[in-house]
């Protein structure tokens, strides 16, 4: 279900399962037989302008779900909201750097190391983020929940893929709704 979060920003849905599914830590989000949350959350982005009352482009969006140690609730929700300007000016800048396999990102992004790969819209469709994740990177299927995610477009009309691990060192608590706006400065001037 997609839900209005009346409490944070004038635009923000949430994207919540309607069973019980603790959030990204859950095994369940690793079975070929769960649904492919972050597409549903992404093809949900249209209540952001059916609440403005006006379009909103895609490149201004993006998707993100909190690690189990950097969000408040114990359910799995993916935020769909604005794209802070910086970052969107950031990953504009990093896009050719950004291959299909993931890979750091050359600088942190709010002070934070970040993972990133490129993917297309089809294969958002055909294959769960979290399933990437769990695959790709070593160890992550035994530490989803240390694991925050996003999803943003890039210029070329793919999608990026952002992931970032919790670490304690460097202040990190997985919370990667960090790079979005709630108040949806992005917007200003559309």
């Amino acid at each position: 279900m997609v839900f209005k979060d009346d409490f944070v920003g004038p635009l923000q849905f949430l994207l919540m399962p309607t069973d019980k599914i603790s959030g990204i830590e859950s095994p369940r989000l690793l079975s070929t037989s769960t649904p492919n949350f972050f597409y549903l959350a992404w093809q949900a982005r249209h209540f952001l302008s059916e609440r403005r009352g006006k379009p909103i482009g895609d490149r201004d969006l993006s998707l993100a779900i909190n690690s189990a140690y950097g969000r408040t609730q114990n359910q799995l929700n993916i935020h769909i909201s604005c794209l802070r300007p910086d970052i969107r000016e950031r990953l504009d800048n990093d896009a050719a750097n950004i291959s299909t396999e993931w890979q750091p990102l050359a600088q942190p992004i709010l002070c934070h190391k970040y993972l990133a790969r490129r993917i297309s819209t089809a294969g958002l469709a055909a294959q769960s983020p979290f399933l990437l994740l769990a695959r790709e990177v070593p160890d992550a299927a035994e530490e989803m929940g240390e694991y925050g995610m996003a999803l943003a477009p890039l210029l070329d009309g793919s999608l990026v893929l952002l992931a970032s691990q919790r670490s304690l060192l460097h202040r990190n608590t997985g919370t990667i709704e960090e790079i979005q706006d709630h108040s949806c400065a992005i917007l200003n001037g559309h």
